[in-house]
């Protein structure tokens, strides 16, 4: 059976830090593959910098083509707004039963707020965690520290966001050197997030 690591997240845009730490998580434990989940937009939020999904999920297969362990995944496109892990996890085992293990690929920075997500203890009795560090984690639950489905990945820290990424692209500032190349010359093409 397969051992498969979700990543979560809107990758608004996805950069190079993303693709580090999948690699990382993929060449330093048990997982045979990484999936990208990408989270839809909330029709109940409407984020005028989040691009659309089809928008996300092509610069996602864009950034991953040259990695043959890398896939991307919709399935939250289709489910109930808003987004739930667990409720996602719920749907992925329905999905492949029996074919694949999951495990979550989280930042500290995401942790520290794990206690807030909807059936959170679930998540942690059923799939390992893996956490990449973050430069601050003072705030951290210290219950989560040492709990046995949280692994700690000895990863770079790796400090760039796709929130300075759109900042700077607005601010006319060159990201080209952040960015896989393709993904570069997509967001460039079509002009996004350009104030």
């Amino acid at each position: 059976m397969k051992n498969i690591g979700l990543f979560f997240g809107t990758f608004n845009p996805v950069h190079i830090g993303h693709l580090i730490l999948a690699h990382h998580w993929l060449e330093y434990t048990q997982m045979d593959e990484v999936w990208f989940v990408v989270t839809p937009q909330s029709p109940f939020k409407t984020k005028q910098s989040l691009l659309d999904n089809h928008h996300r999920h092509q610069l996602l297969l864009e950034a991953i083509e040259p990695y043959p362990k890398f896939s991307v995944s919709t399935i939250e496109f289709g489910m109930p707004q808003p987004n739930y892990t667990a409720h996602t996890l719920v749907a992925l085992e329905e999905k492949y039963s029996g074919k694949y293990t999951f495990s979550l690929l989280m930042g500290a920075d995401n942790l520290t707020h794990l206690h807030k997500w909807n059936n959170a203890s679930f998540i942690l009795e059923h799939y390992p965690i893996y956490v990449y560090p973050r430069l601050d984690t003072t705030s951290l639950p210290t219950e989560y520290k040492n709990h046995p489905s949280v692994h700690w990945l000895d990863a770079p820290v790796v400090e760039i966001s796709s929130s300075f990424i759109r900042a700077a692209i607005a601010q006319g500032h060159s990201v080209q050197p952040y960015l896989p190349e393709a993904v570069w010359t997509y967001i460039d093409r079509m002009n996004f997030y350009r104030s």
